[in-house]
C-alpha cells in the first residue's frame, strides 16, 4: 500500500503523508489509502503523552527504512489527522 509513497521518497528525497490515526489498535498497520491519498493508520498505542505519535514515527521509520530522526509531524500532533514529512 505504501509503494507509491516509497517511490516518491526515492525520487524526491522526501514525501509528505496525510495520516488519519486510530489509536488503541491491536497492532500498527495501514488499514487503507483513501482516494485523496490520506492513509488510515491503526496505531498500537494510546493517545496519551505522545505515545501514539511515537508509535507512528517508529512504524514509518521501519516501513520507509529511514531513521526516526528523518520523520517529523508537521501538523496535527494532538489530533487524529496528521501531516507528516519523511526524508531520506
Amino acid at each position: 500500500m505504501l509503494s507509491s509513497f516509497k517511490k516518491i521518497l526515492a525520487r524526491d528525497g522526501e514525501v509528505y503523508l496525510r495520516i488519519k490515526a486510530r489509536p488503541n489498535a491491536s497492532q500498527t498497520l495501514v488499514k487503507q489509502v483513501m482516494a485523496d491519498e490520506t492513509m488510515k493508520l491503526e496505531v498500537a498505542a494510546p493517545p496519551v503523552k505522545g505515545q501514539a505519535n511515537q508509535e507512528i514515527i517508529k512504524f514509518l521509520a521501519k516501513e520507509f527504512v529511514v531513521s526516526k530522526d528523518n520523520i517529523k509531524i508537521i501538523a496535527g500532533a494532538g489530533e487524529p489527522l496528521k501531516l507528516i514529512k519523511v526524508k531520506k
